[in-house]
Formats: C-alpha cells, sequence, structure tokens
C-alpha cells in the first residue's frame, strides 16, 4: 500500500538512498510516480527530457556491462569537480568524510573503497534505475536545468508514495556504454541516473544523513 505524504514531509525526508529491498514496484505504482515527474516546469514548456528505465534482467545486464566498463569512462558532459569554489569543495570532501565513516570503511583501505564505488555501477542493489537524457542545445545549460528538474520532481514523487531513490552523476560518466547496451541514439546525452525502489530502513547506510549549509551561505535577501 502506498503512503501519501504532505509536501513538507516529503521534503524533509527526501534522502539518497543506498539499500533497497528486492520487490520491485509495481506497474500502476511507477506509472503514478511517472506521471507526477511529467508536471515538472521546463523552458517554453519544451520538456527535453528522455527517461529510461532499466528492471529485472536488463538492469542485471547494463549494471554487468557497466562493472566491465569501470575503469574507462566517457562522459557526455565533463564534471569538472577540481573546478568548484572551495566553499563547495569543502562540503564535498566532508560529504566523503562522513559516508565512508558512516558505512565502516578506512580511507586507506583501497580495495574496499572501490567496492563501495562499484555498488553505483550495481545501482545499490535497486530493483529499477532510471537514466535521463537530453538533446544538446546551445551550451546545455537551460536544458541541463530543466532535465534536473524534472529529477527532483521524479525523487520527491518516490518518497511521497514511500519509495526512494538516489540521483547519481556518476551513470552519466558511462554514456557510451548506457546508450549501446539501450539501442539509444547517440544525439541524446546522458546526464545523470537514479537508481530507486522500496527502501531498506534497517541498513546502517540509509540511517546516515549529509550535511545541509545554513540558509545565510546561499541565501541573500535585498530590500
Amino acid at each position: 500500500m502506498m503512503i501519501d505524504k504532505t509536501f513538507s514531509e516529503t521534503v524533509r525526508q527526501r534522502q539518497s538512498v543506498r539499500k533497497f529491498l528486492p520487490e520491485p514496484l509495481t506497474g500502476a505504482e511507477l506509472n503514478l510516480v511517472l506521471e507526477e515527474a511529467q508536471l515538472s516546469p521546463s523552458n517554453s514548456n519544451t520538456q527535453p527530457w528522455k527517461m529510461h528505465i532499466v528492471s529485472g534482467a536488463a538492469k542485471d545486464k547494463l549494471a554487468a556491462a557497466l562493472v566491465a566498463a569501470a575503469d574507462n569512462p566517457k562522459p557526455d558532459f565533463p564534471y569538472g569537480d577540481r573546478e568548484y569554489p572551495a566553499e563547495n569543495t569543502a562540503r564535498m570532501k566532508e560529504l566523503g568524510k562522513t559516508y565512508f565513516a558512516a558505512i565502516g570503511l578506512d580511507r586507506n583501505d583501497k580495495a574496499g573503497r572501490r567496492e563501495s564505488w562499484l555498488e553505483n555501477l550495481r545501482f545499490f542493489g535497486a530493483p529499477h534505475a532510471a537514466f535521463l537524457f537530453m538533446p544538446s542545445v546551445a551550451d546545455n545549460v537551460r536544458v541541463a536545468g530543466d532535465v534536473g528538474m524534472y529529477g527532483q520532481t521524479f525523487l520527491l514523487s518516490l518518497t511521497a508514495h514511500g519509495f526512494g531513490g538516489v540521483p547519481q552523476t556518476y551513470l552519466g560518466y558511462y554514456a557510451d556504454v548506457v546508450r549501446e547496451t539501450l539501442g539509444i541514439a547517440p544525439e541524446w546525452k546522458l546526464l545523470f541516473g537514479i537508481s530507486f525502489g522500496r527502501p531498506d530502513y534497517d541498513a546502517v547506510i540509509n540511517q546516515w544523513r549529509s550535511a545541509r549549509a545554513p540558509l545565510s551561505e546561499s541565501v541573500f535577501l535585498h530590500e
């Protein structure tokens, strides 16, 4: 039975889920979330997103292909993680530190860190994984913004109905593998992916939450 939460509950309870129960969403449950995601805003109502979802054997086949290509990423869009301003870089480093502490992994455990990293490509054990594609338009900023809003609406809908997901920039590193495996035309560019399903709230990692900066660091009021 699906759960319906208030908007405030949904926003405050949404988290990046990294451990899932094996039971997939039903067709009706998935359609409901997708219909709500489709209501996302976009520039001039262009709705520039294409979402490809894998489940079952298709998911397993793609996961195997991604793991096989793990050391050869080819993203459509450069990440530029070393180009963030200092305050953003500090948050990124703090996230890594607290994440590995939450799963009990020593920073010097190279084998353990690699295995943890590969879990991204195995979709953290989720029964479903979605890939968000977009057309390449001008500098791509506006289109990527629209796709980001679509992804957020999808994540919030999942949470509102008792499900959960994790947005994964890293899945976008393997655009060619995903296109080839799923038979997607090269003009569609992969921005990111979302693994999703029913959260396993007993898992230690799902009891960890990343911190948020205070409003004073990101909101400035002008009167």
